[in-house]
């Protein structure tokens, strides 16, 4: 037999013991919580065994793991709320102890019929393929015309006494085994389906993690976001404003408060003076703007109050690379969804020219099945992948656009093989 029909039939018979005592702690949890439950304080007992049932659950997906090869998650973990009676509410309400608790009473005659019909089947077979060492030694049968023989008893006529009959029996054993492992395989199967349903998360539940990840995630980017936005304020336009501030005092000084040169300054020098200042002024009030026009183009660029259409292209002819960019038309799209595409579109093209050495890089968006299809072609040299950043930051573009998509329920995919092309595809819902 295979290795695999081993490991599935060693899987067989370690639940049998185990059997009895999962179906007397299903059966307790059960019973505790129908005679318990007439006080609120005798919850306590049933919620704790709740919870214990997890543990089990845990250790049947450990067996399943080593022995069936499927690698069933963990659920999520149980969210227990502050307070005492929202604690034991959620401990008592909780759907994978109970899914487990389930598991632990259906899985009882399963291991039952499953050990009985397996282990039968592979000691026949064995018994039958040796029956020329051991029949030698069964009683005597007397057969229908008086005399006696020495074997295997097929019927009141029929015993294996001789070599032929032997052979046929033990041929007949070598049968058997070869259907063991079908046989093996249909109860191992049932044990797995049994794992899957009741002790994997269910989708729900998935999803429920799911989008705690994301708003976790979300919540994380915003709060990056404001202090960056901060930073930048503070270091940059906020800071030339100050230095403008400063330029125009000392013109002011210059001047005089009249706004004419003071009687103790040169007129010369102090008008040459006071023309530089206000000149220098000048010049940083214009970088002070541009600094704050790219801040609030980083908020939400106004490109985007005409169409994700024309955002894109504007964004194609401020890149250094030579970009093409393709928009069909869109059945108007959510504005929150639009501004995502936007984003992605700009850190993949900052990427590219960053990162891949590429020269041209093609951004198309259509639109399929109520949902926006971002696709960003680069020629460079590839290798490209998701992974998280490191103890510096670096590293974290591709993560971080995954879970800014994955918030609204959206999906990226990476593709680049070493040496090129790099596609990344990014799909959004329409609408959030």
């Amino acid at each position: 037999m295979h290795g695999r029909t081993w490991r599935e039939l060693g899987f067989i018979v370690l639940v049998l013991p185990l059997a009895p005592f999962a179906l007397a702690y299903g059966l307790l949890v059960i019973v505790s919580t129908a005679i318990l439950s007439i006080t609120v304080w005798g919850l306590v007992v049933p919620g704790t065994l709740v919870q214990g049932a997890r543990g089990w659950g845990s250790m049947y997906r450990g067996l399943a793991r080593a022995l069936l090869a499927i690698d069933v998650a963990e659920p999520a973990p149980l969210n227990v709320r502050q307070g005492f009676w929202a604690g034991l509410r959620a401990r008592i309400t909780d759907v994978a102890g109970w899914r487990a608790v389930t598991f632990l009473v259906v899985s009882f005659p399963v291991a039952i019929v499953g050990f009985v019909v397996v282990v039968t089947h592979l000691g026949v077979s064995l018994g039958l393929m040796t029956n020329w060492i051991w029949g030698r030694y069964l009683p005597e049968t007397v057969l229908s015309d008086g005399t006696r023989a020495r074997g295997i008893n097929f019927g009141p006529d029929w015993v294996a006494d001789t070599p032929t009959r032997q052979a046929l029996v033990a041929a007949l054993g070598l049968a058997l085994f070869f259907v063991l492992p079908p046989v093996v395989r249909a109860f191992a199967h049932l044990g797995r389906m049994l794992v899957v349903g009741l002790l994997a998360p269910t989708s729900a539940s998935l999803r429920v993690a799911s989008l705690e990840r994301s708003r976790s995630h979300t919540v994380e980017d915003s709060a990056e976001r404001l202090r960056r936005i901060e930073r930048d304020l503070h270091d940059g336009a906020q800071a030339r404003l100050v230095a403008i501030a400063m330029q125009l005092g000392e013109a002011v000084d210059l001047l005089g408060p009249d706004g004419r040169i003071r009687q103790d300054e040169p007129s010369a020098s102090a008008s040459s003076a006071a023309a530089a200042l206000v000149t220098s002024a000048h010049l940083s009030t214009k970088e002070a703007l541009v600094e704050l026009r790219e801040l609030a183009r980083g908020i939400h660029p106004p490109a985007l109050d005409n169409g994700l259409a024309v955002a894109l292209e504007t964004l194609a002819a401020r890149s250094p690379l030579d970009v093409e960019a393709r928009v069909e038309p869109l059945a108007d799209p959510s504005p929150a969804v639009e501004a995502i595409i936007y984003f992605c579109a700009a850190e993949l093209l900052t990427n590219a020219v960053k990162h891949a050495d590429a020269s041209r890089v093609v951004v198309t968006v259509d639109e399929t099945d109520g949902h926006l299809r971002l696709r960003v072609q680069d020629d460079g040299r590839g290798g490209a992948a998701i992974h998280a950043p490191d103890s510096s930051g670096n590293g974290s573009g591709l993560a971080g656009l995954a879970e800014r998509v994955a918030a609204v329920d959206g999906h990226l995919d990476v593709r680049s093989p070493v040496g090129g092309p790099t596609v990344v595809t990014v799909v959004l819902p329409a609408r959030v």
